[in-house]
């Protein structure tokens, strides 16, 4: 306890350091390997299946962690790893477990394929929609709702069979297709009362900001009438002031970003076992800030990754938008 309490003053300090300008602090991201399928190069991503998989997690023995005891499950032990982990770890550094998952099926997924992608990417996805389906700030089909319900009864068998261990926290971006998955995944299931499923909506944690209009998110009042309970995080805006129409965002002004928002996160949150939902390109991002290897999921897929996370007192010193 007294180490912990060292680790968490520790941090605390070194985070007020790691600011959003990255000008007096750093916070180094890696992926630690070796606990999850999805970090090996000879995973299939286009043919693996989460669900049949524990979540990718790799049966292994651990050297520390659950040693003297019997009977324990895979997830179990791979948590009593990550408290080991963290329990010896540097003042300045910290582990984290993040479940980032993709929304299900949304309305412009299903438009996409019904067009072909280039029909799609050159005329239809700069529409509201086709005059029957509407696609911007797109909900869920009834595909993506059955995708989401296969997520929640997974999380339901490995809570119940293999005592995986809870989120702590829960994190959406704000787009309806990841409100919608996000609430259909967890709610209902079997959470202790200190873990509560109340997620926050974070604006950064959104798709790669396109032309398209289902990158367009609908206004702070519409996510709050959809879920008055949910935490909407501070400096939210009305109404969506970064999506435009005209102007795109590259993959390293993403990655930036995506850097800035897991900043937040790691210097707002003491949690160590964190539900990210999010969208493909979004989570793509955020494995390259991790050092991941890139791992494409389908539509209500998740993937799991053990963070090592290093507060250091410099480093890189960019950290801004750039939109073109």
């Amino acid at each position: 306890m007294v180490r912990s309490l060292a680790l968490m003053t520790n941090i605390a300090a070194l985070a007020s350091a790691a600011n959003v300008n990255g000008t007096t602090g750093y916070i180094n991201y890696t992926t630690v390997a070796g606990y999850f399928l999805q970090d090996e190069s000879t995973t299939n991503a286009s043919s693996f299946l989460y669900y049949n998989e524990n979540f990718g997690l790799i049966k292994r023995t651990y050297p520390a962690g659950a040693s003297g005891t019997t009977n324990l499950t895979q997830w179990q032990q791979f948590g009593a790893q990550v408290d080991y982990l963290n329990a010896n770890a540097a003042v300045n550094t910290v582990y984290k477990v993040l479940f980032m998952g993709r929304h299900g099926e949304g309305y412009h997924n299903a438009a996409e394929t019904f067009y072909g992608t280039p029909a799609w990417n050159c005329y239809w996805a700069e529409l509201n929609g086709n005059g029957t389906v509407v696609w911007e700030d797109a909900t869920l089909t009834p595909n993506g709702v059955a995708q989401a319900q296969v997520a929640h009864d997974f999380w339901q068998h490995e809570i119940s069979t293999q005592h995986i261990p809870y989120p702590q926290s829960y994190y959406t971006s704000p787009l309806t297709r990841c409100l919608q998955t996000a609430n259909i995944t967890f709610s209902g299931l079997a959470l202790p009362h200190y873990y509560p499923f109340i997620p926050t909506v974070k604006e950064l944690l959104w798709e790669g900001i396109s032309l398209h209009t289902c990158d367009h998110r609908f206004n702070r009042t519409y996510i709050h009438d959809l879920f008055p309970n949910w935490t909407i995080e501070s400096g939210f805006t009305e109404y969506d002031e970064i999506w435009n129409g005209v102007t795109a965002e590259t993959s390293a002004s993403q990655d930036i970003r995506s850097k800035k928002v897991l900043d937040e996160i790691f210097t707002s949150d003491d949690h160590t076992w964190l539900s990210v939902t999010s969208h493909s390109g979004e989570i793509a991002s955020i494995l390259r800030v991790l050092g991941h290897q890139a791992f494409s999921l389908s539509t209500g897929a998740v993937i799991p990754v053990l963070v090592k996370a290093q507060f250091l007192p410099s480093g890189p010193a960019t950290d801004r938008m750039c939109l073109h």
